[in-house]
């Protein structure tokens, strides 16, 4: 690490300590040449989740917006917000760990819909019917059927 004060560029770390809920290392560092002293912050490089949506344009993964999304379709339910908010952690990890940088809206819909048939049946029709787009009463009925198919 370079020095600020002299432009070594040898030190040594004195002290380390956690910050930020873990989130950065705040070293204080000694440098070498002019013993003078420094304070530098340690963080991990995040690499944006580009999603790419159904007409095909990009935009960075918004994880309001898919809490936002998921809360409506879970209004006037059982459901609570740290619920929701453990299962958009749960996709955001997912996608965060997976090896692709860019995923389709497609995908993180599917996500969003398996989590939601596992907390509340109708929160996961209501977002399947948006995210779907169904187009008439026989595609939600068709929908309904899988449902009770595999609760059987």
């Amino acid at each position: 690490m370079k020095c600020p004060f002299c432009g070594n560029e040898d030190s040594k770390v004195i002290d380390s300590r956690p910050t930020d809920e873990g989130e950065r290392i705040r070293r204080r560092r000694e440098c070498i040449s002019c013993a003078k002293r420094f304070t530098t912050y340690e963080i991990i490089e995040s690499v944006p989740i580009i999603v790419v949506k159904k007409d095909k344009s990009r935009e960075a993964f918004d994880r309001v917006k898919l809490f936002n999304g998921m809360l409506r379709a879970c209004e006037k339910r059982p459901v609570s917000i740290d619920t929701l908010e453990k299962m958009v952690s749960e996709i955001e990890s997912e996608l965060s760990n997976s090896l692709e940088r860019e995923v389709t809206s497609v995908h993180i819909g599917e996500l969003a819909m398996e989590r939601l048939k596992t907390v509340d049946e109708v929160a996961y029709v209501r977002f399947a019917s948006v995210y779907r787009q169904f187009k008439d009463i026989s595609t939600f009925m068709d929908e309904l059927d899988k449902l009770l198919t595999e609760r059987q």
